[in-house]
């Protein structure tokens, strides 16, 4: 699972992400707002962790602005006021849950994993395109009747991939979604594992679904 933290107090926001690793997530933190909507939109996050008291665009206005660009990801708000209206004022916003400061950090992290959960329930089982399916509780992936025998990395890339079809992801975007690590940025990492794909999943089929935007990234699409 996948969490964005956006929490301005630095000490606070490193506690929350060491909590989450320490539970087998990948965490990334912003310490502003402004560079939500970017971020949200580039990875494919399973539970933002919003604080509500930011610089600059703060946290009512962040989720406003995510639910208008269709960002779906499962938001937690903290609060340091804890009143009433700015909760209701947060969930008819679109947020998911709420959790007033201060709070303890194991509860943060049960209440992160259960709206993960909830949020996973509403996704879509099958992934498609073209003639090509993914199962994403079985991780049975077909082209057509072909089945396809994927490495757990190269189904997790094609999955990332697949659930944003028509979008150009950038290398930084799939090392982030994918491999949950920063690396070399001249390692040809992304490339090798993505000449694997290719070669799986298109081989000799007459369309191609997995290409190369030269320069940007890589693009699953019908077509050249």
């Amino acid at each position: 699972m996948r969490i964005l933290i956006v929490e301005d107090e630095k000490k606070m926001a490193s506690f929350i992400r060491k909590a989450l690793q320490a539970e087998g997530f990948a965490a990334d933190v912003l310490h502003e707002g402004s560079g939500v909507l970017a971020a949200a939109s580039a990875t494919p996050f399973d539970v933002i962790i919003l604080d509500i008291m930011l610089p600059g665009r703060d946290g009512l206005s962040v989720l406003r602005q995510l639910r208008e660009n269709d960002i779906r990801s499962a938001v937690l708000l903290l609060t340091a006021r804890g009143e009433a209206s700015e909760r209701v004022t947060g969930l008819n916003a679109g947020a998911d849950d709420y959790l007033p400061k201060p709070f303890v950090l194991a509860e943060l992290v049960a209440r992160g994993r259960a709206i993960a959960r909830r949020s996973n329930q509403s996704q879509p089982v099958q992934l498609r395109l073209g003639d090509l399916t993914i199962d994403t509780i079985t991780r049975i992936v077909k082209r057509g009747e072909r089945a396809i025998e994927l490495t757990p990395r190269e189904y997790r890339l094609l999955e990332f991939l697949l659930r944003t079809p028509g979008r150009v992801c950038s290398r930084m975007a799939i090392v982030e979604g994918v491999w949950d690590y920063d690396f070399d940025p001249g390692s040809n990492l992304v490339d090798v594992y993505m000449m694997r794909l290719r070669e799986k999943i298109d081989g000799n089929a007459p369309v191609k679904l997995l290409h190369t935007v030269r320069g940007v990234g890589y693009v699953m699409k019908e077509g050249a």
